[in-house]
């Protein structure tokens, strides 16, 4: 039997109510996905891709909020064979095209502005697009399998 030509992927998509509580439970529920893909709660992926998620998702809640209006949270995972690389990209959606995330310069001793520095930190590439209403803001996490076994 030869292998799938095409790679793995996996997707999971969930709209959330525009709030902090909305944020959290974006987060809680990507984390519970991706042990379900085989990525484990604790794992450097796990984290970064939470991590990711929480700013993304707050983002969406704290700046990205219209009365009535949801975000929407999309993963998909793309992988490769079972020893190459594949690509994790994240994806949070709200309803507020205007209100574009830019990264903030530093300031001395600043309690906000640091949420898209970390994305810029973490992230292999992220960016934003315009929707009919609204926006998405993507980040992409390279996923890093075993390398194959010796014979």
């Amino acid at each position: 039997m030869t292998a799938p030509s095409h790679p793995l992927v996996r997707v999971f998509t969930q709209r959330f109510s525009c709030t902090l509580r909305g944020a959290r439970l974006a987060r809680q529920l990507a984390l519970v996905s991706l042990d379900d893909w085989g990525i484990p709660e604790g794992s450097e992926l796990s984290a970064d891709a939470g991590l990711l998620v929480a700013e993304l998702a707050s983002n969406a809640a704290t700046h990205g909020r219209v009365v009535g209006r949801d975000f929407e949270l999309r993963m998909t995972l793309l992988g490769g064979d079972p020893h190459s690389a594949g690509v994790l990209r994240l994806e949070v959606s709200d309803p507020r095209r205007e209100r574009r995330p830019a990264v903030q310069p530093h300031v001395y001793q600043a309690e906000s502005g640091y949420g898209l520095r970390i994305v810029d930190a973490v992230a292999a590439d992220w960016g934003v697009v315009d929707r009919v209403i609204g926006k998405t803001v993507w980040a992409e996490l390279a996923t890093v399998r075993a390398p194959a076994p010796a014979r």
